[in-house]
């Protein structure tokens, strides 16, 4: 069973998960750092938001999703809510490689649907170990439901 660590082993740890939440954020960037002209040229449906959007959105969402699962790791340690953090951690950063580079819309649409789960997951495990960290998951839940449906947009019209 994870304890508490003391405080200030857990204000070292923060750096630690903005490291790893940025890390995903670089992997998906150097996927997706020639693809502007691609996504323009693509098919997309009537929802879906200028360019420019992505990269303000992503990076405040990626400041809750560190600070979420530091707030986590903080009230009990290493539990397998952390593991399901991880876990979502990985399939986002799978998904600019498999939408962009790779352009399989269909494969980058089940790999959202699992992040999309796994999210949820995130956030019921995370409320019992500090509602402040599920809560702060809520939004990036919000933004992946609806790229998930541009997603599958795009797919179907390309």
């Amino acid at each position: 069973m994870s304890v508490t660590p003391p405080p200030v082993r857990r204000w070292a740890a923060l750096p630690m998960f903005v490291l790893a939440v940025a890390l995903v954020a670089v992997a998906g960037s150097l996927s997706s750092a020639s693809t502007g002209s691609q996504y323009i040229a693509l098919a997309k449906p009537t929802f879906a938001p200028s360019p420019w959007l992505f990269g303000p959105v992503w990076t405040i969402l990626y400041c809750l999703i560190a600070v979420a699962g530091w707030l986590a790791w903080s009230a009990r340690g290493w539990t397998p809510a952390l593991s399901v953090y991880t876990a979502q951690l990985l399939l986002n950063a799978a998904w600019m490689p498999l939408f962009f580079t790779a352009d399989q819309y269909g494969l980058a649409f089940a790999d959202i649907c699992l992040l999309w789960l796994l999210i949820v997951a995130n956030v019921v495990l995370f409320w019992p170990l500090h509602r402040a960290a599920a809560l702060l998951l809520l939004p990036y839940l919000l933004w992946v439901t609806y790229a998930a449906a541009l997603n599958l947009a795009i797919w179907q019209l390309n």
